[in-house]
């Protein structure tokens, strides 16, 4: 019996820093994933000390990433966000729930070890286009 083919199907990167061994997200038709962000200041390139500061950092990228996708965050359908301090979950609730206009998306909150660069959250999400 012959193979068949499968046809590819067309994805967009967005990957700012070449350096980055992967894309921050991937679009494929009308569907985002995106790569885990964390809260860095965009001019130190550390996770700030203040918690509310990094999380809207964080948040801030994520909804960079969105905007060049052509989404915003109400596009957003499900988040995780991993924590190596689950008692953190209010803190990142009070600036989370700013940045929503209507409904919020499925979420899950993740306990985890250490992140990189000292973060105290790590976010993954992905967004459908109204």
């Amino acid at each position: 019996m012959p193979k068949r083919r499968l046809k590819r199907v067309n994805r967009r990167h967005i990957k700012r820093d070449a350096k980055m061994p992967f894309s921050q997200g991937v679009v494929v038709g009308n569907t985002l994933y995106l790569s885990g962000h964390i809260g860095l200041d965009s001019e130190t390139k550390r996770v700030p000390a203040d918690i509310p500061t990094e999380v809207h950092n964080l948040l801030k990228d994520v909804r960079s990433v969105l905007k060049e996708a052509g989404m915003t965050m109400d596009d957003l359908v499900y988040v995780q966000v991993y924590c190596p301090e689950i008692s953190l979950w209010e803190s990142f609730n009070e600036v989370y729930r700013t940045y929503f206009k209507g409904d919020l998306p499925a979420r899950a909150f993740v306990g985890s070890g250490k992140l990189l660069f000292d973060a105290h959250f790590e976010f993954q999400a992905i967004a459908v286009k109204s």
